[in-house]
Parts: C-alpha cells; structure tokens; sequence
C-alpha cells in the first residue's frame, strides 16, 4: 500500500509548456519559475522536465533553492529573484545569477565579485514599473547607469519587471503603461551600457494576454502548472494528489473524529480512513462535509474535521476496501475547484502540499 503521493504527469506538463510556447515567436526565450519547490510538484522533478522540454532559464526565489538545484546538476542557467543583501559570495560560488533590485545590492554583488577575482559576472537588473514591491525606480537609472559605467565585475545579463494586474482585464491600462515605463527605462540603461541585454516583462498572464510584449524572454510559472486566466480548459492540471484508504467501518450512530463533528444518526453510515490530513495539505476547511473528493469514480464528502494525518469520508452504499486510492486533487476535484472553494488561489493548493508527500513522474 502506497502512502499519499503527488504524481506529476510529464505528459499534462508538456502540454502545458507547448501551449504557453505556441504563443511565442522562435527566438523569445523561455524562463520556468521553481521557486517553491516547483509550486509544490518537487523543483528537481520540474527543473529536469522543463530542461528536456527546452527550457532556456529557471529561476527560484532564494539563494537555498538554486542552491539544490545547481548540485543537483539541474544544467541551466538559474535567477536568484531575492538574493538578500549578504549572501553574493555563496551566489557566485555556485554560479547562479542574482536579480539586483536597489544601489546597496549592486554595489554589494560588484565588491563581491571583484573580491573573488570574477569579471563581468551576470546579474539581471529589477525595475520596478507599478508592483512597488522591489525594484530600480526611474529616478535611480542616472545612478545605476553611472555605476554600472566601466564596471568590470559585472555584466547585466537582462533587465525585468513584473506584471501586477496581467490576469484583470479592468486593469489593461495599468498593466500597457508598465509595460511603457519597462520599455523607456530598459533602453535608457541599454544606451548607457553600450550593448543591449534581454528583456523581460511577462509573467504566465502576460504570455497569454499580452503576447505583443514578449520581448527577448518571458517568465512562465503558474501556466506550467495548470491555471490559465483566460480558459483554465486549455490546460491541464499536470498533477494529482493520492492517498489510500487505510480502514473502513460501518457505524450506527455517535461522531467521528476530533471535537465530535462528524455526526452519524439513523441508518448505518461506512466511514473509509484516508491516510492524509492537514500535515500533508489536506486543508482543514475542507471538513465536516464541506468538500468532496473522489474514490473508484465517485465524489465522496468528508466526515468529521481533517486531523493531521488523516481524514476520513463517507462512503455509504459503496464498494470500498483498504487499499483503495482517494484522488486529494487531479482532474476531479482539480486545483483551482479547490482553491474558489477555499477562496484563495491555486498557487497556494499547490505550494501548501508538505515535503512528507512524496513526488512522483508518471506516463
């Protein structure tokens, strides 16, 4: 018997990759973002499918995650997106390339690299068009441009942004006037270098909304991984969290599990034990009833609160045994059915999935 398990299909991912691909031209890069570890579905699983899938860059949010994946030989260039302010020689060591989002940073990178003996290291320059959360501002680029003049440690490998509003149609205005002030303030830093590195603006809405502003590279990370906000029905949710049943009974009345909730009055009820609960991602608003998950082809609900490594289900007038797999989430319910009735996003049914899981390619 199993334990619960997160199956990644290569196949559903790939689909996913070639549509947000069909949308560019041949020459735009491609960026995979597995920061966290891969949304949840294992960053090294994901690193190595979207190398074979033709991938240009990865990139992670903290020094710790590129880290894990440069030993691990993942074999592409990766974006540190926030590599504080004091771990440079660490990020150098290791070969991964940091996004610089203020003066203290770049001066920070530049003295680093220069006591290492490096010269023009890569690094990717942030600027900050709209999201006001980290970033150069236009009245920064004289002073940018002045250091980076001459500067011999460093090279500036691209130059980004980030989208805020790309997946609200209510915000379009907003998101084509970031994508002006990107355009102005990229070139001005262009002219000022004397040679033109990439640019990049659009995250996995951006790709799909936005396409005009592809620009040298685009940044896909949610798309990957199956939510769309144009049509969700374009992709495919690329994975599926299982866990067996590990007992079931038949009872006649009382509660079920902690604080007595789970209330069986009447005519005999059968109760299946499922062996994961909140530890492993199993949400705790999705007790009492509340939500329905699906065993041999059909949606069953729960029963009493999720506790933290189990859960249990109603099963009633169904042929069920030990043994049986529970589908958490896959095509039915999928992520982003779970994440409207959680009221929250997909990303974070995705991410709250825990390290026990286990995470396994299939097909």
């Amino acid at each position: 018997m199993k334990n619960v398990q997160l199956r990644i299909s290569r196949k559903k991912l790939l689909h996913n990759f070639l549509h947000f691909k069909s949308k560019l031209s041949p020459s735009t890069k491609l960026l995979i973002l597995v920061k966290a570890n891969g949304y949840g579905l294992g960053d090294l699983e994901v690193a190595s499918l979207a190398k074979d899938f033709g991938a240009d860059y990865l990139a992670v949010a903290f020094p710790c995650e590129g880290i894990k994946l440069t030993k691990a030989g993942c074999g592409l260039p990766i974006i540190i997106l926030t590599p504080g302010i004091d771990n440079f020689e660490q990020i150098l060591d290791y070969g991964l390339e940091p996004s610089i989002v203020n003066l203290s940073s770049l001066k920070s990178v530049t003295n680093t690299a220069a006591s290492m003996a490096k010269s023009g290291y890569p690094i990717h320059l942030k600027l900050d068009t709209g999201m006001q959360r980290v970033g150069f501002d236009q009245i920064d680029i004289e002073e940018l441009t002045g250091f980076l003049d001459d500067n011999p440690y460093v090279r500036v490998k691209s130059i980004f942004s980030h989208l805020a509003a790309a997946d609200e149609p209510r915000h379009d205005s907003f998101t084509l006037e970031q994508i002006k002030c990107f355009c102005d303030m990229a070139e001005k830093i262009s002219d000022s270098l004397g040679y033109s590195p990439m640019k990049h603006i659009l995250n996995s809405a951006g790709i799909e909304r936005f396409a005009e502003a592809q620009m040298d590279m685009v940044r896909l990370g949610i798309g990957l991984y199956g939510t769309s906000c144009i049509d969700t029905g374009n992709l495919l949710p690329p994975a599926s969290m299982v866990a067996p049943v590990i007992h079931v009974k038949d009872v006649t009345g009382g509660t079920i599990g902690y604080g007595r909730h789970g209330k069986v009055e009447g005519d005999v009820t059968r109760i299946a034990t499922v062996a994961a609960g909140y530890a492993d991602g199993v949400d705790r608003r999705l007790s009492r009833g509340s939500f329905r998950f699906m065993l041999n082809g059909t949606l069953v609900p729960t029963i009493g609160n999720v506790s933290m490594d189990t859960f249990m289900v109603d099963v009633s007038g169904l042929d069920v045994k030990p043994g049986d797999e529970v589908t958490i989430f896959g095509d039915n319910p999928n992520p982003v059915d779970m994440a409207k009735f959680l009221q929250t996003i997909s990303y974070e049914v995705l991410t709250s999935v825990s390290s026990r899981v286990e995470r396994v390619i299939v097909d």
